[in-house]
This record gives structure tokens, C-alpha cells and sequence, in this order.
């Protein structure tokens, strides 16, 4: 230990070969790392691609089967429709990249909805926006480990019952995972991530293959058709609400622009490469298995996912490659809630160092993570797969409205971005909070590309809140507006502490003119004492109060007070119905309303504090409960003396 002297500041370090002791967190999530091996927890594209694009992979193994959901009411005339859209959705998604490649390199640390809504376009745009994400993750989580059970029930139906379970038991493994460290849940994922891709590419190109040869049939012994929209016919409402379904798929892109400050040096170029890398691959794997899910005619069904009949029927059977592709996308399914792991502690601690989540939510645990953010949304993303029995079909609608309405004001964001990049000099820089504007002379493309996307994203989202409204996405219309009026209460909370807080304009603070020292005991014992000793160092001015509730034992109080009180004078409180709280409490409110200015009340509570957690439940706990009824009392402080009865 080093001790350094700087004016009257004394620093204490820590020798480096210091570590803190083994408990059961060292053993759950690992040992702790120090601030200073913060730089060495980034990643590289291999990584990243695992961390960051296991969402946005993951959904191209239920996209499909939710637009053949949709669908499904027109019979064989719906596989005639799902190519044609997944095309537009791949259209979609080589503009929402390209929008999100040209933020990642003008917010090198960092430049999700949040910030560059908060940039760019003001704060109530940021709170929309953050209130959109945080909706999305969440709604990621739940969604993509109930679509990965989904497909372990597929193969064995036994389980379903207990789908609600496995999915709850999934999301604390992750959960357990991601607070182990960035870098070590990226390791773990690595391999999953790329072998649910080197799978989806095996069937595809498997099922391609057959399909040229002639060789590929159709499903055979499907499920029981599931059609949740009857009475309904061909129809430009029918195909927009498919739309809006598939468009789930684009669900996860924007997790690598708010999580540039993991990557390496130069993180910029290695988040744009990673996002690029993964919008290719969801781009051909998502055409291929529309395109040979219509063929083959699979039918949307919970009792057996499309990829399934897919799968088999590829494969000609449930043999060692069907099962192989099971697993890989069962596991991906389940992993991709990860991307979510990742970025909702991030955004919140971006958040709440803007005073609109509690500050607890910008604390690194242990292991150089948000531990409080990951905690979070294991909590909200099991209550709601318990809410909706892990049902994919009930969830989906909840999902993209979220991811859209952020993708919107991020593009919108950065078009005036650029808006301001243009009129400034060349060579000329203004810097802002979390980028730095120079000119750039290609700044009307950029801000068309960024103008178009949020065009037609903006689009997206109000298709998918008008066809989905019924199905369940009014619930995020509401609570959407129901976060930032949240945010917005712990903002005004914040600065209104903050506010009162301050030293400015306050002066010497004035001195305490009386002090006096309130000492309840139930008791003449070496508990009391002790904290008569204590009471002593505070104050001369001591009362002593006992509440009487059988008068013999209040005489014993007062014989055995003239002996070891020490002198100081004791009150005794008649409480004829048996009461001890409220009378103490009613004294101490009468003391405190007659207290002189700058007096200050310390009422001093002795405690018991026994070595076994069982035998507090033996003891009333009157400290515990006076402390909570004084707290709000001005100018009154409580303390507590423990005495050590072990």
C-alpha cells in the first residue's frame, strides 16, 4: 500500500499485486479485473461478429415463418408472395446499413439512437429514442430465446409444457455469462454464432442444390395449419402486415453502431467491416430460406417451425444433418439475446449519466461490465416470456415497432448531421459532445443516403403500427410514452437534488447552536450502556426514554437507571395500549417541533447484532423500524450502536 500526501488530500494506492479475496461471485463470474485492464476487454471483428450480429442472424430462423403466419389465410396463393417481400426486406436492409456504416464512423465512441438523437436533434427525441431501444432489447431477449426453445420443442414435443421454464432458465445462463466480461461471453459465443452459419449455409445450399436437380419435394406430414387472421382475402392491408411481420428480420442491426467502443483499434473500421459482414450474410441466408420455404410449401405452425420442415425436408429426414441444424439454430436462437446483453447496459448507462435511469446503472461490477443493466434485463425479459406462455406469434408484434422508430430518428439524426456538417468552412471543426463536426465535401450524398433511410424506416414503422395495432403493438405505443415520462421524472428528481445540493451562492454554513442526544432503551443491559458511552462523545445534553408498557418493569427500568444511567435524567412514556413505536415517536415529533434554529436532534438506538442470520428473527427490531420513521425528519439525525451479543 502506498500513501501519497497532497495538501491536506491523502491518496492511498493499492499495489498492483493486490487482489481482492475469493467468495462466491469470484467463483460465478470470475475474478475481479481492475479499471486498468479496461482496454485489453475489447474485441475484434471475429468476436464481434458473435457479440454484436447473433440478433440480426438469429431472426432469419423465424422472418419467414411469421410472414407465412400472415399469410397462411390465403392458402397455397401465400408462397407466390414470400420471396417477392423477403426481396424488399433485403432492399430495406442494404439501406438501414448503409445508413448505420456512415454512423459508426462519425460516432467512434458510440453512436446509437440515443446519442445521436440527443446530438442532433434535441432531448425529447433522445428519450424517444432510448425508450425504443430499451423496449427492443428487451422484446430481443424474450423473443429469440422463445424462438429458440420453439425449436427444441420441434424436435422433441415432449417439452412443451416446460417451454415457459427452459426460456426463463436460458435467460439466466446468458444473463450469467455476460456478467462474467464482454470478452470472455464473446469467446463463448464465437463458435455457436458460426456454426449456426456455417448450417443455415450447409441447408441452404443443400436444398438449392436439389431444387436445380429436380430432387426437392414438399414437406411431407406437416403440422396442423395455424391461421390467425380468418375471413380475410388477398388484400394491400394482407401483404403490408406480412411486410411488417418479415421486417422483424432487420431486428439487431443497429446493435453494432452502440457498441463501437468495444471493438479494437481502429474501432470505427472494424465496427463498419463487422456490420457489413453480418447484413451480407442475413441478406442471402433470409432470401434463400423464403425462397425455399415456398417451394417446399412449409406450414407456420408452434407445434413445428418452419426451419424444421425445412430442415427435413432438405435433408430427406430427421437424420444426423437435421439434427445438427436443429441445434445450431436452437442455440443461436437462444445466444442472439446476447447482441441484447450487450447493448441495453450500455445504452442505459449512457442514459443514466444523463440523469434519465437511476445512476446505480453506470456502475462496472467486478468484472468491468454493467452488472446492474445485465441483472435488469434478465428480470424484464422473464416476466414477460412468463406474461405470453414464450409464445413467438404473441411476442413478434410487440417487436419491430420499437428498432423502427429509433432506426427512424437515428437516419433523421444524422441527416442533419450532415445539415451541419455543410455549413461549416473547410478545415473548419466544432466540437460536440460526443463527435467532432468537420466539413466534408460529399455531405449532401451523405445526407441524402441518411435522409432516404429514415424515409423509409419511418415508413416501416407506421405500416407495422397500423397493421400490428390490434395484435398486440398498441402495448408499445403506450409504453413508449410511459418511459420518457418516466425519464423525465428522474431527470427533474436529479436536478432538483442536484439544485439543493449545491454550494454556490451557499456561504459558511451556519454552526450548530444546540445539540441534543435522544436515547431510547427498552432495558438497563451492556447494550444501553454502550450506547449511553457513545452518546456521551456526541453530547452533554441527554435524555434517556423508556416506553412503559407494564408498570413493574418500568419501576425495575428506573431502580436499575439510578444506578448505571450515569446521571443523566430519564423519561418514562405511559403506553396504556400496549404501544411502543408510536409513543417514542410522538415524543420525539414534540421535541423536535420545539427545537431551538440551528439545533440538531441525534436520537442514538441501541442494537443487537448477533453472528447467525436466524436469530434476528427472535428479536422485535425496533432500531430497524425507528430508523425508517424518523428519516424525513429535518435537522434530526439516527444512529444506531450495535452490540455484539455472539
Amino acid at each position: 500500500m502506498n500513501i501519497e500526501g497532497r495538501g491536506s488530500t491523502t491518496i492511498v494506492h493499492r499495489e498492483t499485486g493486490y487482489k481482492p479475496p475469493r467468495s462466491w461471485r469470484t467463483w460465478l463470474i470470475g475474478r475481479p479485473l481492475p479499471t486498468a485492464d479496461a482496454p485489453h476487454q475489447t474485441i475484434g471483428k471475429f468476436i464481434g461478429l458473435a457479440v454484436f450480429a447473433s440478433d440480426a442472424l438469429s431472426s432469419t430462423a423465424y422472418a419467414t415463418q411469421e410472414m407465412l403466419v400472415v399469410l397462411a389465410v390465403l392458402g397455397t396463393m401465400a408462397y407466390d408472395f414470400v420471396f417477392p417481400l423477403s426481396l424488399a426486406i433485403v432492399v430495406l436492409l442494404a439501406i438501414v446499413t448503409l445508413s448505420y456504416e456512415q454512423t459508426i464512423h462519425a460516432y467512434p465512441n458510440g453512436g446509437g439512437s440515443y446519442i445521436v438523437s440527443r446530438e442532433n436533434l434535441g432531448i425529447w427525441p433522445a428519450r424517444i429514442a432510448g425508450a425504443a431501444l430499451l423496449t427492443d432489447y428487451i422484446l430481443t431477449v424474450a423473443v429469440s430465446v422463445s424462438s429458440g426453445v420453439a425449436q427444441i420443442i420441434s424436435a422433441y414435443p415432449v417439452l412443451f409444457p416446460w417451454r415457459v421454464w427452459l426460456s426463463v432458465g436460458c435467460i439466466l445462463f446468458i444473463m450469467l455469462v455476460n456478467l462474467r466480461g464482454i470478452k470472455e461471453s464473446g469467446a463463448t459465443f464465437a463458435i455457436p454464432t458460426y456454426y449456426f452459419i456455417l448450417a443455415m449455409y450447409a441447408m441452404v445450399g443443400v436444398g438449392l442444390f436439389r431444387y436445380l436437380t429436380g430432387a426437392l419435394g414438399i414437406v411431407q406430414d406437416p403440422p396442423p395449419l395455424e391461421v390467425l387472421h380468418m375471413g380475410q382475402g388477398l388484400s394491400a392491408f394482407l401483404i403490408l402486415r406480412a411486410f411488417a411481420s418479415g421486417t422483424a428480420a432487420l431486428t439487431g442491426v443497429e446493435a453494432i453502431s452502440n457498441g463501437v467502443p468495444a471493438f479494437k483499434e481502429p474501432r470505427s473500421r472494424n465496427a463498419g467491416i463487422t456490420l457489413i459482414i453480418m447484413s451480407s450474410i442475413l441478406g442471402s441466408l433470409l432470401l434463400g430460406i423464403s425462397f425455399l420455404s415456398a417451394y417446399v410449401q412449409a406450414v407456420p405452425s408452434e407445434a413445428e417451425t418452419v426451419i424444421s420442415q425445412l430442415a427435413r425436408t432438405a435433408y430427406g429426414g430427421r437424420g444426423l444433418f437435421y439434427m445438427l441444424t436443429i441445434s445450431a439454430t436452437t442455440i443461436i436462437l437462444i445466444l442472439a439475446a446476447n447482441t441484447a446483453f450487450a447493448d441495453f447496459p450500455r445504452l442505459s448507462a449512457f442514459m443514466a449519466r444523463d440523469n434519465l435511469l437511476p445512476r446505480q446503472m453506470t456502475f462496472r461490477g467486478s468484472r468491468l461490465v454493467f452488472s446492474r443493466g445485465i441483472v435488469t434485463l434478465a428480470v424484464l425479459a422473464s416476466a414477460l416470456i412468463v406474461i405470453f406462455n414464450a409464445s413467438v406469434t404473441r411476442l413478434i408484434p410487440l417487436y419491430a415497432i420499437g428498432v423502427f422508430f429509433s432506426f427512424t430518428l437515428s437516419q433523421a439524426g444524422m441527416a442533419r448531421r450532415w445539415w451541419k456538417v455543410g455549413h461549416l468552412r473547410p478545415g473548419e471543426e466544432v466540437r460536440e459532445r460526443s463527435s467532432v463536426l468537420r466539413y466534408d465535401p460529399a455531405w449532401r450524398i451523405k445526407m441524402a443516403i441518411n435522409g432516404f433511410g429514415a424515409f423509409c424506416t419511418g415508413v416501416v414503422m407506421i405500416i407495422f403500427a397500423v397493421t400490428k395495432f390490434v395484435d398486440g403493438a398498441w402495448v408499445v405505443v403506450l409504453v413508449i410514452p410511459g418511459m420518457v415520462a418516466m425519464f423525465t421524472a428522474i431527470e427533474t428528481h436529479y436536478r432538483h437534488v442536484a439544485q439543493r445540493l449545491s454550494l454556490e451562492h451557499y456561504g459558511a454554513p451556519p454552526r450548530i447552536a444546540r445539540h441534543r442526544v435522544i436515547l431510547p432503551i427498552s432495558g438497563v443491559h451492556r447494550g444501553t450502556l454502550a450506547a449511553l458511552r457513545y452518546a456521551r462523545t456526541l453530547s452533554d445534553d441527554i435524555t434517556a426514554v423508556h416506553v412503559s408498557i407494564d408498570p413493574e418493569e418500568a419501576e425495575k427500568v428506573r431502580r436499575k437507571w439510578e444506578v448505571w444511567g450515569d446521571g443523566v435524567r430519564l423519561v418514562v412514556l405511559e403506553s396504556p395500549y400496549r404501544l411502543y413505536i408510536e409513543p417514542l415517536l410522538e415524543y420525539i415529533d414534540e421535541v423536535h417541533r420545539q427545537r431551538q434554529p440551528n439545533e440538531v436532534i441525534t436520537v442514538v438506538v441501541p442494537e443487537f447484532v448477533s453472528h447467525h442470520w436466524w436469530s434476528g428473527l427472535l428479536h422485535a427490531r425496533a432500531a430497524v423500524t425507528l430508523r425508517a420513521a424518523l428519516l424525513f425528519h429535518k435537522d434530526l439525525v439516527i444512529t444506531s450502536v450495535p452490540y455484539q451479543i455472539d
